[in-house]
């Protein structure tokens, strides 16, 4: 991996033919280049000034060097990997290929794992850091129906875009390992896992109530549904039954409920999914359906409730919309009522349903039920805050100690019993109150239950033995978790691997020497408007053949989700050529489970969760050896767009201030460019008339907004190297940070510095001399203390995804190299190695120029010796009676007579000592000295 010589590096005016190609996108169709706000109409002189060394010339130089040598090329085993070292595996989350492209906000997760992959590799671990394409699903498909473009070829595009994008800026993948979820060598092992969980029970066919939406023709999940529409384009959704496929993940609740614990992810996450799972411990009651005088309808209601203490309470039965029940349960007086109230919930999602903040609503079936704690007829309504998915559809109301029902009972006149005391008597009465506490009105002659005087816990174990002994109900655990609805009715997806017999109907899975079943070509993909999915079209495939029995069958033609692929992506990155299985057993037990996993927080629950229930499956059968796929999870923050600043104008067009007490409704907004505020303490005023306020508000990048940043842009305006380093220096990785083009000029000038302090001042006419101004002398015992201390600031640092403070710590050096009369070799070396995860275009060129002909990306990366990190000297504090005056400079082996002679000798604390008799002195070393003047000779 010898380097080439390269003729010296020429300050000079950007090539324009270079810069555009910074900004092309791959074979995309021609559209305007935005750039940077502050960059807009800069003049060629401002531009030349920002150029501070010559990155458009090193940048691509390096980025081709790496390539054509695939420098970070990770080899198999068997194929030279040496597995007696360590190994990390470093992973994004799968990027989804939009035609949008990148905007600065996706390289803050990318640039933080580059980094953390770059110091493994230099600190001796195998590193696998591929990138793939998770490219399947409704987005391309809708393009191609806008468009009349194959998504096939809109995804190979917005493939190319981003690959082009990422290359541009440095990051280190092993792109022999790409991979993606559209190719059929791929989901030919998606289809493969799906036959497995066919033949485990794991997937089935149920008619499940689906969000429904008819203008994009396909079933959506409650996460792609909001406030009764979709997320995508806008459109109505409705609540209604389809048979769809489905994959039992609820058999996994529990471990994937107790295997959180041993994760390294963010508490907030687990908690996040351990609420998405919803274990809870309780029981199910039967309610016998009567009508108004008791008589007995044939029907009985089944509840579950997590307060069986409670029944005494309970003044209501609530059943969901979709309850199968409810039509029976209907009188003809209600049914008009019922049936249009049921219409109107089916537009709604489940969130909004469940939403603590909305108002109740509701409606009175016409029946009732039987309560067999009290004996006593109690109505039946219908409402929607309860859900046919959770339990059994059905829930005992006691509005005393619930709110939901509390407020459902006070809007419609409903009785509220109280039941539970607090231990202390005091609970708002007009308030319900849903802790535990000691049960009062919790007895009846009739059924002989009487658990008045108990602890809640105490009598909910008594209720729940109560039912089962007279055949009421049982114990029961239950989840919020529901089975995943696995089928989407759309083309662009994997195609699931059974047929059916057209004779019986029957479901016959593919054997697995007939996948890949791969999907037909297709010119329309328009929905078809009746549920039946865009596949039905394709005659020609959909008519098959069963091999075993000769028979004629269809295939399914609703495909899998998006979901599918990538759930499992990161085994096939171990081992992405591999024909004959999933991933080869030794590849997935070395590589094993993902070390490091940066995405963001919108995928803390589905896709973890669902990836987590496949890998768990895969474990059972043997095909990987962890439970868990991802051993610690990182969730980067947004970058929101740049500061946007409003003003408020009235109706005469006169300024409002923000903090005017006048309404702001009435007012017409107004954006202020930057140029025209300035800051006065904490608010932004307007530079004309300081007494108008404006807001000041950072939004979230999108391209409605118009506040979208180009990463191409700021590429060719400051170089791939400076944009890495601006993310990482912006705030902690974890935070929402706010993009600022002043923040990326600070960078940008601090790698300039960095430039002119190796390689020296530009020639007269604009060139550089070959080399470097680092000479072979023998560095001080200072220049290895400042650079020591800068190795172990920067190893702790990136360890801790501390990226910013480790940024500073590298600015300090320079700040402090700067001063030196000599920058020896071996430390200037060091300090490159340091520089190199962060920006590898520059460092790679400093390296060559420092004389050395390998490429530093597997150089091991400087330890910090612990005879240099040693504070010789610290700051002592000096009090005088008890008072600290100042402070001095003390040897840290320093006596006490040292310390008071360099005190004593202090221009700043002399003053108090000068003439004054010294009763005694107090000196803990290393910690402070105190002395004690005698104040009656002082006064003397």
């Amino acid at each position: 991996m010898a380097l080439t010589t390269h003729p010296p590096l020429q300050l000079r005016a950007r090539p324009p033919a270079l810069a555009a190609a910074h900004r092309r996108r791959a074979h995309l169709p021609p559209r305007r280049a935005r750039s940077c706000r502050s960059c807009a109409g800069a003049d060629a002189g401002k531009a030349q000034a920002r150029r501070a060394y010559p990155y458009d010339e090193i940048e691509p130089r390096w980025q081709a060097h790496w390539e054509e040598r695939r420098t970070f090329r990770t080899p198999d085993i068997g194929d030279g990997l040496d597995t007696s070292r360590p190994k990390c595996y470093i992973l994004d989350m799968f990027p989804y290929p939009s035609g949008a492209g990148l905007h600065v906000g996706h390289p803050l997760g990318y640039t933080a794992t580059d980094i953390l992959s770059r110091f493994k590799r230099m600190k001796g671990f195998n590193v696998l850091h591929p990138m793939g394409w998770d490219a399947f699903g409704l987005p391309a498909e809708q393009y191609a129906i806008q468009t009349g473009t194959h998504p096939k070829t809109t995804t190979a595009r917005n493939i190319d875009c981003f690959r082009t994008q990422l290359k541009s800026l440095g990051f280190s993948y092993d792109w022999d390992r790409e991979i993606s979820t559209t190719e059929p060598a791929y989901y030919k092992w998606t289809q493969w896992i799906f036959l497995q969980l066919l033949k485990r029970g794991l997937a089935y066919q149920a008619e499940v109530p689906v969000n429904w939406c008819p203008a994009l023709g396909t079933v959506l999940a409650n996460e792609e549904v909001i406030d009764g529409v979709s997320e995508r384009g806008g459109y109505p959704v409705i609540r209604k039954p389809m048979r769809q496929w489905m994959l039992r993940i609820t058999s996994y609740a529990d471990r994937l409920l107790e295997d959180l614990d041993d994760l390294d992810w963010p508490e907030s996450i687990k908690e996040m999914q351990r609420n998405w799972i919803g274990r809870s411990e309780g029981a199910e009651l039967e309610f016998c359906a009567v009508d108004q005088e008791g008589h007995d309808l044939g029907a009985k209601l089944t509840v579950y409730t997590t307060r069986p203490d409670t029944i005494f309470g309970a003044t209501y039965l609530v059943v969901a919309p979709e309850h199968v029940l409810l039509p029976s349960l209907t009188s003809e007086e209600q049914r008009a009522h019922v049936e249009e109230y049921t219409e109107v919930a089916a537009r709604k999602s489940e969130l909004e349903r469940t939403e603590l903040q909305k108002e109740k609503t509701g409606v009175f079936s016409g029946s009732y039920a039987k309560n067999p704690a009290t004996g006593e007829i109690i109505p039946i309504w219908v409402a929607d805050y309860v859900l046919a998915s959770y339990g059994t559809g059905a829930i005992m109301a006691v509005p005393a100690h619930d709110s939901r029902d509390h407020e459902f009972a006070l809007k419609y006149e409903l009785p509220i019993i109280k039941v539970v005391s607090p231990p202390n008597g005091n609970c708002d009465p007009e308030e319900a109150y849903a802790d535990y506490g000691i049960m009062i009105n919790s007895s009846s002659s009739s059924s002989g239950l009487n658990i008045n005087g108990m602890l809640s816990q105490d009598a909910a174990l008594e209720v729940t033995a109560w039912v089962e002994s007279n055949g009421f109900g049982k114990k029961k655990v239950n989840y919020k978790l529901r089975d995943w609805l696995f089928a989407r009715q759309r083309y662009w997806g994997e195609p699931f691997p059974v047929i059916y017999l057209d004779d019986t109907n029957e479901m016959v899975p593919l054997t697995e020497n007939q996948l890949p079943l791969t999907l037909p070509e297709l010119d329309d993909f328009t929905p078809t408007g009746t549920g039946e999915p865009p596949l039905t079209t394709a005659a020609d495939w959909v008519r098959t053949t069963d091999l075993l029995t000769g028979k004629p069958a269809r295939r399914e033609t609703s495909t899998m989700p998006q979901w599918a692929g990538s759930c499992w992506y990161y085994l096939r990155f171990m081992d992405p050529k591999n024909s004959s299985t999933l991933v080869d057993k030794a590849k997935e037990s070395y590589w094993g489970p993902v070390d490091i996993y940066v995405g963001g927080a919108e995928h803390s629950v589905l896709h973890l969760l669902y990836a987590r229930f496949w890998h768990k499956v895969l474990y059972d059968i043997g095909v990987v050896s962890t439970k868990e796929p991802f051993k610690c999870l990182i969730n980067q923050g947004l970058i929101l767009g740049e500061v946007e600043y409003t003003a408020y104008r009235d109706n005469e067009g006169k300024w409002v201030s923000a903090d005017s007490d006048s309404s702001l409704s009435d007012c017409i907004q107004e954006k202020v460019p930057a140029d025209k505020i300035t800051k006065v303490g904490d608010h932004y005023v307007l530079k004309d008339d300081p007494k108008i306020r404006l807001n000041a508000r950072a939004y979230k990048m999108s391209k409605s907004r118009g506040n979208v940043i180009n990463p191409d842009d700021v590429v060719s305006e400051y170089g791939a190297d400076s944009l890495r380093l601006y993310e990482m220096f912006m705030g902690p990785l974890r935070d929402s940070k706010t993009w600022s083009t002043g923040g990326i000029e600070g960078v940008h000038r601090f790698l300039g510095r960095t430039w002119r302090l190796v390689v020296g001042t530009p020639l007269p006419d604009g060139s550089y001399k070959d080399g470097t101004m680092a000479t072979d002398v023998e560095p001080t015992f200072e220049q290895l203390r400042v650079l020591h201390k800068c190795i172990a600031r920067v190893s702790e640092e990136i360890q801790e995804t501390r990226f910013n403070t480790a940024i500073s710590a590298m600015m300090e050096f320079v700040n402090a190299a700067y001063k030196w009369d000599t920058q020896p070799k071996s430390v200037i070396d060091s300090f490159v190695l340091l520089l190199a995860p962060f920006a590898p275009h520059l460092a790679e060129e400093l390296w060559f120029r420092l004389g050395h002909s390998q490429s530093l990306a597997h150089e091991q990366f400087p330890e910090a010796k612990n005879e240099y990190l040693k504070e010789s000297e610290i700051v002592l504090p000096v009090q005088i009676n008890g008072k600290t005056r100042g402070t001095i400079l003390v040897d840290k082996e320093c006596s006490e007579d040292d310390v008071f002679q360099i005190a004593a000798s202090d221009e700043r604390l002399s003053k108090y000592l000068d003439g004054k008799a010294i009763r005694k002195r107090i000196y803990v070393p290393g910690r402070i000295l105190n002395v004690i003047l005698d104040q009656q000779k002082a006064r003397t």
